[in-house]
């Protein structure tokens, strides 16, 4: 990963979290914008992912407003005891109509005008990352987001197309260092 130069601004240190196995997730449907619910592996792999990060120090948790980010999110944040941010700004991709589909049944399929572009996916990220390089700099931040907003972050960040990132599992996390404002234009994905 190159480094980027950063001037006068501390470094944060982000933990990006995949939300637990849901029902859906199973069952290969199209979640997008919907709560979706935790299945049991799902909260047993929050409770994983809790066990691993219980020492950790943590300045602040974000999660996805949607609630299987939420449910992921509070079981990581209880032994430390504190609140979770939730934003709009970390909801999985809005799949228009396509959303509550059978995936396997939209192969070939022409994706309708309904479907959010990653144009305004990769806005969302942005104004994610910028909120927190203005607010939380120099902090150790924890993030609960889904599969596809969750590569589009990590292709800000590491610069590099979404289509080179390696998908992230349920309740995987990734770690990043996060600096202030890049100059360069990211890659398309």
């Amino acid at each position: 990963m190159p480094e980027i130069e950063q001037k006068g601004q501390n470094m944060i240190k982000l933990y990006l979290v995949r939300h637990g196995e849901t029902v859906d997730n199973v069952d290969r449907v199209l979640q997008g914008q919907t709560d979706g619910r935790l299945n049991e592996n799902g909260i047993r792999m929050a409770h994983e992912v809790a066990g691993r990060m219980a020492d950790v120090h943590i300045d602040a948790f974000f999660s996805s407003d949607l609630g299987r980010c939420i449910n992921t999110c509070s079981i990581i944040a209880e032994p430390h005891q504190q609140p979770i941010i939730q934003t709009k700004l970390l909801r999985e991709r809005d799949w228009g109509s396509f959303t509550g589909l059978y995936i396997p049944d939209l192969k070939g399929r022409v994706w309708p005008d309904d479907i959010e572009t990653n144009e305004q996916m990769y806005e969302r990220a942005e104004q994610f990352l910028q909120w927190i390089r203005r607010d939380y700099d120099g902090k150790t931040l924890l993030v609960v987001g889904h599969g596809i907003i969750n590569l589009v972050l990590m292709s800000i960040l590491l610069d590099m197309p979404m289509r080179e990132i390696e998908k992230m599992q349920n309740a995987e996390v990734r770690v990043f260092e996060v600096g202030g404002e890049r100059k360069e234009e990211r890659g398309e994905g």
